[in-house]
Parts: C-alpha cells; sequence; structure tokens
C-alpha cells in the first residue's frame, strides 16, 4: 500500500531578462587619485573628486565622454600611475573582480602597431578566460605643433597602423586632445542604437571637442590630412561645407581588408547577439529536453531565435519607422546541428540594415515645352 504525496516544485524555464552590458565602457589611465582603485562614475560624478584636481589623460578623456553620453552616461574607471602604469594590469584586475563592459578605452597614447596587436590579444583572451567580449578603444598622440608639419604627423600616423590585423581595436589620433573620449561618449549614448555609425549626423554635432590643431607652420587641420588618417584606418572627426557642427566619421576597426568587421557598428551587433545567446547555452547544458527529436529542435531554434527577434524589434511613431537593430530573423537563420550524441552546434545569422553613408543626388532639367 502506498501513502498520497503531493509537491509542487517551481520551473526556471530561462525567461528572464539578461543583464545589458552594452555602452558600459571601462577607461584605464594616468591619473592623480585613487590610482589602483576601479571607480563607477556617470552623468553626477564630481571628477575632480575622484580622479583627482590636476590635470591627466585619463579625466580629460572621461570629462569629454560624460559630456557626449546623454543622461544614462555610465562607466568604470581604472586609474593608473603615469609613470610604471600597466593598463593589462588594470585590465585584468577588473575582470577578476567581476565587471563586464563593452568597451575597454586606453588613454595613454600608442606609438606602435605591437601596442595596438597586444590590446587586441587582451580582448581576445577575455572571451577565451571569462566568455566577455569587448572591443578596445585605443589612442594615438595629437600634432606637435612646434616641430611636426602636417604632412610629417601623417607620416608617422600611417607607420602606427601599417600591416596591423586587429579586429578588435580602433584607435583615434588625438587631434583636438580629447578625440577618445568624444568617440567613446558618442558609442555609449542611450539615445542612440548600437547598430547606428557614430558618423550619423541625426545623433547631433560633437560636445566639447578641443580647440582645432594647428601645425607648425601656422596651418589649421585640413580635411585632407582627416581622409587620410581615415584611409589608414583611424577614427577621425570630420566635418561638412557649409552645415555647422562637427560630427564624426567611421569607427574604423583594424580589421583585414574584405573582412566583415571593419566598423564598430557590425561588431557590436555580433557581440550583442553571442552574450544572450550564451546565456541560452549555458542554460541548456545536459538538459534532454534539447535533443534531436522534432519537436525539441523547433522549440529550441525558435527559443535560439528570441534574442534576434527582440534586437529586430522597431517602433511605428509619427508616420516613421524606427527600426531595430538587425532586420527581423527569418525561417533558417537559426540551425541546430548535433555532431554527436552530446554535442550541438548552433548556427546563427543576423541582417544589419542598409546605411547610407555615401548619397548623391543627381539633377536634371525638364526643358519640356507640354502644358500637360
Amino acid at each position: 500500500m502506498a501513502l498520497g504525496k503531493v509537491s509542487v516544485n517551481n520551473l526556471n524555464l530561462g525567461q528572464g531578462a539578461v543583464t545589458e552590458i552594452e555602452r558600459y565602457f571601462l577607461f584605464i589611465g594616468p591619473a592623480t587619485a585613487n590610482v589602483g582603485q576601479l571607480i563607477p562614475l556617470n552623468t553626477q560624478s564630481n571628477l575632480d573628486t575622484a580622479l583627482g584636481a590636476a590635470s591627466s589623460e585619463l579625466k580629460t578623456q572621461i570629462a569629454a565622454a560624460q559630456k557626449n553620453g546623454g543622461d544614462r552616461w555610465a562607466c568604470l574607471a581604472a586609474p593608473i600611475d603615469a609613470v610604471g602604469g600597466d593598463w593589462a594590469d588594470a585590465l585584468e584586475q577588473a575582470m577578476q573582480q567581476g565587471h563586464s563592459v563593452e568597451a575597454v578605452v586606453i588613454t595613454s597614447p600608442v606609438t606602435t602597431g605591437a601596442e595596438l596587436t597586444a590590446m587586441h590579444d587582451a580582448a581576445v583572451a577575455l572571451n577565451n578566460t571569462y566568455g566577455r567580449r569587448c572591443f578596445v578603444m585605443a589612442a594615438s598622440a595629437g600634432i606637435d605643433p612646434a616641430l611636426q608639419t602636417w604632412a610629417q604627423y601623417l607620416s608617422e600616423q600611417q607607420a602606427i597602423t601599417l600591416n596591423v590585423a586587429a579586429p578588435r581595436v580602433l584607435v583615434v589620433p588625438q587631434l583636438h586632445g580629447n578625440d577618445l573620449g568624444v568617440l567613446a561618449g558618442r558609442l555609449a549614448n542611450a539615445a542612440v542604437s548600437i547598430a547606428d555609425s557614430p558618423m550619423r549626423v541625426a545623433s547631433g554635432p560633437l560636445l566639447g571637442l578641443g580647440a582645432t590643431p594647428v601645425d607648425s607652420a601656422g596651418v589649421p587641420l585640413p580635411s585632407a590630412i582627416r581622409s587620410a588618417l581615415d584611409t589608414a584606418r583611424f577614427s577621425v572627426s570630420q566635418t561638412y561645407p557649409d552645415y555647422p557642427g562637427v560630427f564624426w566619421g567611421d569607427a574604423n576597426m583594424l580589421d583585414a581588408p574584405g573582412s566583415d568587421f571593419q566598423v564598430v557598428e557590425y561588431l557590436r551587433l555580433v557581440d550583442k547577439a553571442a552574450r544572450r545567446v550564451r546565456v541560452l547555452l549555458i542554460q541548456r547544458v545536459a538538459d534532454r529536453r534539447l535533443n534531436n527529436t522534432p519537436n525539441s529542435m523547433a522549440a529550441n531554434t525558435s527559443a535560439l531565435m528570441a534574442p534576434l527577434r527582440a534586437m529586430a524589434r522597431s517602433a511605428a511613431f509619427a508616420g516613421q519607422v524606427f527600426p531595430g537593430e538587425i532586420e527581423p530573423p527569418k525561417d533558417g537563420d537559426v540551425v541546430l546541428v548535433w555532431q554527436s550524441k552530446t554535442k550541438v552546434e548552433a548556427y546563427i545569422k543576423l541582417r544589419p540594415y542598409n546605411c547610407p553613408k555615401d548619397l548623391t543626388a543627381n539633377i536634371a532639367l525638364d526643358l519640356s515645352t507640354d502644358s500637360e
């Protein structure tokens, strides 16, 4: 004989939200206060208190990011010694303390391509070790107006990125002194989608950009120098004649020609999808609800497509459609393949929207005399 038993179990179906780390950046650089610490900052933070009253590379860039980051801007700062401070040690400290960030902003200017390669290697190592995806924003020095002409400066800069393959690194020449911070703030602004290029004019002009630089001959920054730096895969500001304001160009990643991730918005989209899919895969480890039966394959394919559907969500307002971050996923964009009884691989496709960066209008006269 048996006795009656009743149990009620709570089932965790993995339907909750995932903490968003997009737009949260780690700034590393020399400062005069809180050296060796990790300091959370936002729009209300007093940078003189947090980073020291004296001027410093870190404080200058964070102040620029704070201006351009919008009302929800926040970041993590890691002040290091101006002499002997190592950005790699500060980065490892942040990772060991459990901080996840979308980008690492290193404010000390690089002078060689090997430094950029080391930054890329560090970003890849973070994914290998902690499963954390990020990209690195590096700086190079601005012009020395006492010693360099624009031609000399350009030659010096071009040598830094020559033959460098670092798909997770972008480099910003400090032409105005705070260009790196300005771009970091623009990328972190919550009013703008991560799918948007920093080139987007509708995002508004740059805020707080430093004074226009001149060379040893007193020549202000020419647009040709900006264009040549962009060709060398640097990320620079730009202007439009007879259109007020200073804007930005592409945020160029140091990827190889013909690769998929030559601009930062494509990398950010794929990284965001990967972060969310990774959580879903972890939840399915050794869960027999994911198996090779048709019902299970269909259900789990749909579940892995959920992050794409969320990223594709658009809004219609005032007669306009504000598109999501990617195009809506289609059947076949997520495929599960069983490699063995215990190993399954997922193949996932996402499609960014077309985005106009080179626009041309062709205007013709109609000289016909027909009245109709």
